[in-house]
């Protein structure tokens, strides 16, 4: 009788062995999915909505300025849509691999887009050009720890005003091609100007969404302009 228990032994061995591999399975990823590294409410893929406002209401296109702005990213690139009144829309795409910025006007029989290279860009961020002065401030924006910089016009030190980003959104290179390009992680309280009107941005809320690739593509009916094109647009508009 007592050799028959050898089997139920060597049984029980297997299935405690079987168990405590599991365990170490279940441990390692609990261990990875946890780590220090990566945050609570970290994603890199998604959509911001933002409250905007122009910065200066006398000027001349202030009527045409948007009060809300969407923004879709995922790793690196973004997608930011404006419209007023649901007339006149404004799309930018920010795509860093391809080191180009797409600013897409559709505005009645007007369909419009301007593609920039990095040079135009840098070209064109010579007039909008600033400095950051680290702070030791934060503020909670849609939920996000946002840390504060301030930021200086270089040809205007007399013109300053605070930014907030935040590095719990995994997108270091979002800001490559923008005149925050020193700043790692994602704006959600600043400025920034195009076609000679400034905008205020201060994201309200960011939601995790899986954005298609297809987001980051110009519509085949967009007609393919250049930036002087597209400036006239807006000339014309105001004649």
């Amino acid at each position: 009788m007592h050799f028959s228990i050898f089997p139920l032994f060597f049984n029980y061995l297997k299935f405690n062995k079987l168990i405590l591999h599991s365990f170490s399975i279940l441990l390692g990823i609990s261990l990875v999915s946890c780590s220090p590294g990566k945050k609570e409410n970290e994603i890199s893929e998604g959509v911001i909505e933002y409250s905007t406002n122009v910065v200066d209401e006398n000027h001349p296109l202030a009527g045409l300025a948007p009060s809300s702005a969407t923004m879709k990213f995922k790793g690196g690139r973004l997608m930011i849509e404006m419209s007023t009144m649901g007339m006149f829309n404004t799309t930018f795409i920010s795509d860093p691999q391809k080191k180009t910025l797409s600013q897409m006007v559709k505005f009645m029989d007007i369909k419009n887009a301007c593609i920039e290279t990095e040079k135009d860009l840098q070209d064109e961020d010579k007039d909008y050009k600033m400095t950051f002065e680290p702070s030791k401030d934060t503020k909670i924006i849609a939920g996000y720890k946002c840390k504060k910089v301030v930021a200086t016009m270089v040809n205007n030190p007399s013109i300053s005003f605070d930014v907030y980003y935040t590095d719990e959104i995994d997108c270091d290179s979002i800001n490559y091609l923008s005149p925050y390009r020193g700043i790692k992680g994602m704006l959600m309280d600043y400025r920034l100007k195009k076609l000679g009107i400034e905008m205020h941005f201060t994201a309200t809320s960011v939601k995790k969404e899986e954005v298609p690739e297809t987001t980051f593509d110009i519509p085949a009916f967009y007609k393919i302009v250049t930036r002087e094109e597209m400036e006239k647009i807006f000339v014309d508009i105001l004649k």
